[in-house]
């Protein structure tokens, strides 16, 4: 059980440490596209594209880079007293208050899930049964019948319209990714509090 515990913390802790380290890329793309923005609208040419794709690029940036962020214990936390406890202490806590981040981005999770099935268009269905028939009909019958079962691919209201599906599909995957790291979190202060220290790199 120990050794499949570690295992799990390394290959997730691997897994989001190159997924955040390419989101850290992001913020140059964002950069340019913040820079483009202000030079185009000085030049009296505005971009319709450049407000959304900043928003876009933001959320990828934060969702992908936010488990590597809960790896490094980067995380933002009010800290009054965690600073002066002891590392087993602060285990005790991170394994208590643990939950209450799972518990909410489980909930962010199901909301995502439910966003990205209505940006794909879902007839009614409940959205983790409407995305069960997506990939089940992706695999045995092909991409061309599962088009068919999407809908009207929703857009951003703005000039631009966007399809909004591939920036919800992303949020998905962050928060999902998010809670594989909390519960490899969970489990190294399980490990740390029952045998010391661990490497999980």
């Amino acid at each position: 059980m120990r050794s499949a515990m570690r295992g799990y913390i390394r290959a997730i802790d691997r897994m989001n440490r190159f997924i955040g380290r390419i989101a850290m890329y992001l913020v140059f793309v964002l950069m340019g596209v913040l820079l483009w923005s202000s030079v185009s609208k000085a030049a009296s040419t505005p971009s319709l594209w450049t407000l959304e794709t900043a928003q876009f690029v933001m959320v990828a940036y934060y969702v992908l880079g936010g488990p590597y962020s809960i790896q490094l214990g980067s995380n933002v936390r009010m800290d009054l007293f965690y600073g002066d406890w002891s590392p087993r202490t602060k285990a005790m806590v991170d394994g208590f208050t643990v939950f209450f981040l799972l518990f909410y981005l489980v909930v962010l999770f199901m909301g995502a899930v439910s966003s990205t099935a209505y940006a794909l268009g879902y007839f009614g269905m409940e959205p983790f049964a409407f995305f069960g028939d997506l990939f089940l009909t992706l695999i045995t019958e092909g991409p061309s019948a599962a088009q068919e079962k999407l809908g009207f691919l929703e857009r951003s209201p703005t000039a631009w319209r966007p399809p909004l599906w591939p920036i919800k599909i992303v949020l998905c995957l962050g928060v999902f990714l998010m809670i594989l790291q909390a519960l490899a979190e969970f489990f190294r202060d399980i490990d740390y509090l029952r045998e010391g220290d661990i490497d999980a790199a």
